[in-house]
């Protein structure tokens, strides 16, 4: 694997010079390399022919033959891998300042982490099969803002709202229903503290946009009032249904992660886990959004074409250091001394 090496930043004379790609400057290197062993094995090669022939006889014995034009040719190839390595060093001289503005909206998704995620009627898991498709949500979302929340019986911001998609994929995949501190599922507190979090937000979009993963089941009671004050706030919920609306056990596993029986309710009869396509789909209508269902996966594709026909507004503007690229003109410089040492022949050809 070949390691990361950053920028180089020289001022010489107060002028900004910059090599963007400094690791590729080994093929100068090279090219250096390259141009010496040509001149050495020219300059052995001159003196091995002087103390086998005379110095005037040489030209006579060796009609055609150079001793200068392999080194020559050498020494062409050399500076042309220099070049090209230089201009692969991608140097840039110059500079301007640019205002960068960046536009999308502000998107909070809301994941349930609650025990009957575990329920296998989607594959792999119902929370497995979520966070897969919250990992393709956040590679096709361009300039949008996200938060993360998991609930089960409480709620809590698991990462705040950042166009930082790679740290928001890595808080994803630390939730685990094992780890929620309160069992149940609250989703009304999962909503109020979502609405809190895009009322906060530094410079807030325009549209904003709650996606709520989850089966649908709420053991609290407090949707109705969430679902109103996201209405106040012009917040939309798209609802996107994980599970079946036959029902399915929920499993129970040990420490190490291995299956050991059916959660079973105070009657000792299995606890069954099913869809509650009516809830999510009230929650969605309410604030104005949809509900989205896939019966065998995650309706993520839907909810993505949906976002990007959102308006977008200006969350963040600065000012960013653009060089000017100069690559080229070494690339062509290098271009030609390579074509130049091909039509260089080795040896004079003898006149006929």
């Amino acid at each position: 694997m070949i390691p990361h090496v950053g920028p180089w930043d020289f001022s010489p004379l107060g002028y900004p010079v910059r090599l963007a790609q400094p690791l590729f400057l080994l093929l100068c290197l090279v090219g250096v390399v390259l141009g010496l062993l040509a001149l050495v094995l020219a300059l052995r090669r001159r003196s091995r022919v002087r103390a086998v022939l005379n110095e005037r006889l040489s030209p006579k014995l060796t009609p055609g033959v150079s001793e200068w034009r392999p080194a020559v040719q050498g020494g062409l190839y050399g500076l042309g891998l220099l070049l090209f390595g230089f201009a692969l060093a991608q140097p840039q001289c110059g500079s301007k300042s640019e205002l960068m503005k960046r536009k999308g909206i502000d998107v909070v998704v809301v994941l349930d982490a609650s025990k009957s995620m575990l329920a296998r009627d989607v594959q792999p898991s119902r929370l497995e099969r979520a966070k897969l498709e919250l990992s393709t949500l956040l590679d096709e979302l361009k300039g949008d803002r996200v938060g993360l929340i998991v609930f089960a019986g409480d709620a809590f911001i698991q990462s705040p709202l950042t166009s930082d998609y790679s740290a928001v994929k890595l808080f994803l995949r630390a939730v685990d229903p094992e780890q929620m501190p309160q069992g149940g599922s609250n989703i009304g507190a999962a909503l109020k503290l979502s609405k809190q979090v895009l009322d906060n937000a530094d410079r807030g979009a325009k549209e904003r946009v709650i996606v709520l993963l989850s089966d649908g089941e709420d053991l609290f009671g407090e949707v109705n009032e969430a679902v109103d004050a996201l209405k106040d706030g012009n917040v939309q919920v798209l609802a996107i249904g994980v599970g079946s609306e036959g029902g399915e056990p929920i499993p129970i596993f040990n420490r190490r992660g291995e299956f050991v029986d059916y959660k079973k309710d105070t009657n000792g009869e299995t606890v069954i886990t099913r869809l509650d396509r009516a809830g999510l789909t009230a929650i969605a209508e309410a604030t104005g959004g949809t509900f989205f269902y896939q019966p065998r996966g995650v309706a993520m594709g839907q909810v993505v074409e949906r976002i990007d026909q959102m308006q977008k507004s200006e969350l963040e503007s600065r000012v960013t250091m653009r060089y000017n690229e100069r690559f080229q003109e070494y690339a062509v410089a290098g271009l030609a001394l390579l074509v130049a040492g091909m039509l260089l022949l080795p040896s004079r050809r003898r006149p006929s």
